[in-house]
């Protein structure tokens, strides 16, 4: 991400772009998903009501929700719906990643020079985002199903045997469509936080080059990264919170009757519940790949005569 330095151009082929950022995502799940099963957990808990009283929530904060899940069903439990969460990041990462420069490219015109502007550079994240979760919607379906199964009661048999029963059994019981659910607020989610990850994240790396001292290293991608992260969750949570309630319950109507009822139903601060667990994830996890992304890109990547 970025501009190139110096008088030879890198060149990258789509190939390339997709693959790296397909392996970059990819890393960065198998590493964070502990945390996002905790996020969904506890963006799935509702207030209970016992009697007159309030029962005390289940799971709180971050690391008191992956220890309880890891006490309660096995350390393996962390990791439920990696298959499906790696089959998303393969083809949803490797799209939204892989297309932003050439979209981005595509806003600004061939013979664009000089900084290409912020507008552009969300214009290029909200496409990029919505076109590949459209493609890798039922991935991101299968795997909120998968992390919410852990919290059924003791005796309730399961719905899904892996990913691949899930797939199955959602087109089985539900149609082909029912892989589609949520995909409003996915759509809206998954544009917004892209555009919000990778317009930051070039922003942010474009601001630190400027300073004297800093280079195109890891300590810049580090920052960028944090950055970006912190950008995503700020902007992307409200939405975030409305597409795991609606993936993991099928009685709300449509995305504003999700959004409505959790508002009534579980105040303001609910769209920002799981904030620093989210944070913690998206921000860890944007660190993770932009880092890893960085690095495999030089593989892919040669150098032509400017």
């Amino acid at each position: 991400m970025g501009g190139d330095h110096g008088s030879a151009k890198a060149d990258i082929s789509f190939a390339g772009r997709f693959a790296s950022s397909a392996t970059a995502a990819c890393f960065a799940e198998i590493c964070t998903i502990p945390l996002d099963t905790a996020k969904v957990r506890l963006q799935l808990q509702k207030k209970a009501l016992s009697g007159d009283s309030v029962a005390l929530p289940k799971y709180k904060g971050m690391l008191g929700t992956v220890a309880t899940i890891a006490r309660e069903e096995g350390l393996a439990s962390l990791w439920k719906g990696i298959v499906p969460g790696l089959h998303r990041q393969c083809l949803f990462g490797g799209l939204r990643i892989g297309l932003y420069e050439p979209v981005k490219n595509l806003y600004v015109g061939e013979n664009y020079v000089g900084d290409i502007p912020l507008s552009k550079k969300i214009l290029a994240g909200l496409t990029t985002g919505a076109l590949a979760i459209s493609i890798a919607n039922p991935t991101d379906l299968v795997k909120v199903r998968l992390q919410a199964e852990g919290k059924l009661p003791p005796g309730v048999p399961r719905r899904y045997s892996g990913a691949l029963n899930a797939y199955s059994t959602i087109v089985k019981q539900e149609g082909l469509a029912a892989l589609w659910t949520g995909i409003g607020p996915n759509i809206a989610r998954n544009a917004i936080i892209n555009a919000a990850e990778l317009a930051s994240y070039d922003q942010v790396k474009q601001t630190i080059l400027k300073i004297p001292g800093f280079t195109d290293n890891v300590v810049t991608h580090l920052l960028s990264g944090l950055g970006a992260g912190f950008f995503a969750v700020c902007i992307g949570s409200p939405v975030d919170v409305v597409k795991s309630r609606m993936m993991g319950d099928s009685s709300y109507k449509s995305t504003i009757d999700c959004f409505v009822k959790t508002l009534k139903n579980d105040g303001p601060l609910a769209f920002y519940k799981g904030f620093i667990p989210n944070f913690g994830r998206l921000g860890s996890w944007n660190v993770i790949m932009f880092l890893t992304l960085e690095q495999v890109k030089k593989l892919f990547t040669k150098e032509v005569p400017a």
